[in-house]
């Protein structure tokens, strides 16, 4: 039957920086407001029309921080504006869904309208959210591996039993480079059950149309990316996740090669089951502008209160290192409350 639902996501942020290496940055204290309500309506069991809006207060630390990285990958103020160079504010996806299932179980979820592609791509169990889990950007998502949002497009989802298979096909109003251009990918995945608990293994491959400088700046080239997402539980209270990933450098980007991993601890381990604690790592191979690696560490306690309310106490250490010049370090506090509804 028809059903209408609201929900969404309530942040508010603070993040302090103390910084080593890098001459023209300060030490400070920032912090962002963000709401991202999200409208589903399904007239029929298998259609839906979403809507899903983004409003932010501020850049966080992301206008004073030194480092190549988001320190934290959430919407700002600033990505909620003219989206990809679109002219439009706050509204960040609109899409229709229709179902199909088949007599062999399997089925098939056919989308379009203005997607977010890490929606489909790139997900992991442990290190996917950046309101509930890891805030770094390198723990996020893989930065070398391009998965653009809220633009154009469409998605067809194929699932059958413990495999899943996702096509994506974009249009993104602007890159870096001023450029509109196409972004296609696929991604399998593969779920496993065992004893010790689910796991995840995800395959994602994407590339683009010619739309890129590359690092002279005189010629257009693509991107290409592969990226392996991986999550394993490891009984009751102990999870683990890895990113291995790779990119083309025929355009200019920072990056190469992604490989990061950590642990999730389930608070199920001294009594209080919705509460964990994440830690990760992040080693980044620089690209071909400038940037040699990357390196990110952070570690987080998330208490839950009630069923809504999570606060985080969040710690990360980052540092760049460049082919010439100094390299660039500091730890970075975080605090972070999340109300989900």
């Amino acid at each position: 039957g028809e059903q209408l639902e609201v929900s969404g996501v309530l942040a508010a942020m603070g993040q302090q920086q103390a910084l080593s290496g890098a001459a023209d940055a300060v030490d400070t204290l920032r912090g962002n407001l963000s709401l991202q309500p999200e409208i589903s309506y399904r007239p029929t069991a298998v259609d839906e029309l979403s809507l899903k809006f983004g409003l932010a207060e501020g850049d966080g630390l992301n206008p004073a921080s030194p480092f190549v990285l988001a320190p934290w990958s959430a919407d700002m103020e600033a990505d909620v504006r003219d989206i990809n160079g679109r002219g439009r504010d706050y509204l960040l996806t609109a899409w229709y869904r229709h179902g199909i299932s088949f007599e062999n179980g399997a089925r098939l979820d056919l989308t379009a309208g203005i997607i977010d592609a890490t929606e489909y791509l790139d997900e992991n169990r442990y290190a996917n959210d950046s309101y509930t889990q890891f805030m770094n950007a390198a723990l996020v998502n893989g930065p070398n591996f391009f998965a653009p949002a809220y633009d154009v497009g469409a998605v067809a989802e194929w699932q059958q039993g413990d495999i899943g298979v996702q096509g994506l096909i974009m249009n993104i109003g602007e890159n870096v480079d001023g450029n509109e251009y196409d972004y296609y990918a696929i991604a399998v995945d593969v779920a496993t059950r065992s004893a010790r608990g689910e796991g995840n293994y995800r395959f994602n491959l994407a590339t683009t149309s010619d739309d890129f400088l590359d690092p002279s700046g005189l010629r257009a080239k693509r991107r290409l990316g592969v990226m392996l997402s991986l999550d394993q539980q490891f009984g009751p209270w102990l999870g683990g996740f890895l990113r291995l990933g790779w990119q083309d450098d025929a355009a200019a980007v920072d990056y190469s090669a992604i490989y990061s991993g950590g642990i999730d601890i389930s608070g199920t381990a001294w009594g209080r089951a919705a509460d964990n604690i994440g830690l990760g790592l992040a080693w980044l191979d620089g690209a071909n502008t400038g940037l040699d690696r990357t390196h990110v560490a952070e570690v987080y306690y998330r208490l839950v209160a009630g069923d809504t309310l999570a606060v985080s106490a969040d710690l990360q250490y980052m540092r760049d290192a460049w082919e010439s010049g100094p390299d660039t370090e500091g730890f970075i506090y975080g605090l972070r409350a999340t109300a989900e509804f």
